[in-house]
């Protein structure tokens, strides 16, 4: 399972940096998506999924009660991805109304404003 995680992160992350380094502007906030997700996912898979855990909460509590430990969900992942992801949504709100900008004073979607002469 982790070599397949891995492997989605890793093709995520090649497709894009292939769609960034594209011409247009549409590819190029695929591409910022792209590696915001897979940024995500390389966070959350880091926290290491706690099965049958019980919250930090209820954790503590047992841990008053009977004296041992009870191995908790670690919700410091879960809230960094929620933070990244508020964060790219509002990156990728800002890169199309730049890019819906430059089409309007420019005429033309390409990212350097100027169509490759043929």
């Amino acid at each position: 399972m982790e070599a397949l995680v891995a492997s989605a992160i890793g093709v995520m992350v090649a497709s894009g940096v292939y769609l960034l380094l594209r011409a247009r502007t549409y590819p190029v906030v695929l591409g910022l998506t792209l590696l915001s997700y897979a940024a995500n996912l390389f966070v959350f898979s880091m926290g290491r999924l706690t099965l049958d855990g019980p919250p930090v909460g209820k954790a503590i509590k047992k841990v008053a009660k009977t004296g041992e430990v009870a191995p908790f969900a670690d919700p410091l992942p879960q809230a960094l991805v929620l933070t990244a992801i508020v964060i790219s949504f509002g990156m990728t709100a800002f890169i199309v109304a730049l890019a819906v900008k430059s089409m309007a004073t420019l005429e033309t979607d390409h990212v350097d404003g100027e169509e490759p002469s043929s």
